[in-house]
């Protein structure tokens, strides 16, 4: 009532408190920070409309896609699929054993304990900071051209992924079972593999299919630097002026992220809600 009686005699109510000297001017910082980006960013809404002319150019000489290398296209973007697959289940593995180090609370608070758990968080970040197009450059240079060193990358990637959600949904358990096994004389190994989890289980699925469709995207952009893929195709048709060809690979790749994250969603709904959306 006293918010209310406050809003009838002129005054804002709490959710719209004035803001002290020191606050707004942060708000004015910030706001000619973000005008400034805009500026640094080169936007320029004349260029937005002057491009106009030169994009129907390009769909009108893509249009319509050449059909002539589907089959080898086709066997490209199964590669490419193949690379985020694997590239997804490798990450996973190994972002497992990183996420329980790297969750608080779970191991015992030992000086050992401490240095495993600042190593791993530190090198989750790494994985998760450093782009993965890096991550494929680098693994070009070590292990060749192919879809080896975009596989590599991408479970690069997603240990990055996987490692910081998954030990946030180890944190986030509810600790009464954990507790009650530790009372009843349960290690902490048992008690995180027979508590923890099995509760973080549905967010570890869910990220998991999540890290699926995001390397599934991720795989099509490696291509451009050698890691296999169909990439590569794509960046030879529009090195080449070959729009039409061009314009079937893009069709493609839609199809497939389409498929990926279609497919992603009925499984979700299938383990976790029992139905299919």
């Amino acid at each position: 009532m006293a918010d209310a009686t406050d809003t009838r005699k002129g005054g804002l109510p709490e959710r719209l408190e004035r803001p002290g000297a020191l606050q707004f001017t942060a708000y004015v910082a910030l706001a000619a920070f973000v005008i400034w980006s805009f500026h640094g960013a080169g936007w320029s809404f004349s260029a937005l409309l002057s491009g106009g002319p030169a994009m129907a150019d390009f769909l009108s000489r893509a249009w319509p896609p050449s059909l002539e290398r589907l089959p080898q296209l086709s066997t490209a973007l199964f590669e490419t699929f193949q690379m985020a697959l694997v590239g997804t289940i490798l990450g996973i593995l190994v972002s497992f054993p990183l996420a329980i180090l790297a969750a608080k609370g779970l191991t015992k608070q030992t000086f050992v304990a401490r240095v495993f758990y600042s190593a791993s968080r530190l090198l989750i970040a790494l994985f998760r900071t450093v782009p993965d197009l890096v991550w494929a450059l680098v693994f070009v240079i070590t292990v060749g051209l192919g879809p080896f060193a975009g596989t590599l990358a991408i479970a690069v990637d997603t240990v990055g992924f996987c490692g910081r959600f998954f030990a946030e949904s180890m944190e986030d358990v509810e600790k009464g079972p954990s507790e009650a096994l530790t009372a009843a004389g349960a290690n902490k190994v048992d008690t995180i593999f027979c508590a923890v989890v099995p509760a973080a289980m549905p967010s570890f699925i869910t990220t998991s299919l999540f890290a699926l469709e995001k390397a599934t995207r991720s795989s099509v952009v490696l291509g451009l630097v050698g890691a296999g893929g169909i990439g590569i195709e794509l960046k030879v048709a529009m090195d080449f002026f070959d729009y039409q060809l061009a314009m079937t690979i893009i069709l493609m790749i839609f199809a497939l992220v389409l498929c990926v994250e279609r497919l992603g969603n009925l499984a979700r709904n299938r383990i976790l809600e029992g139905s299919p959306r």
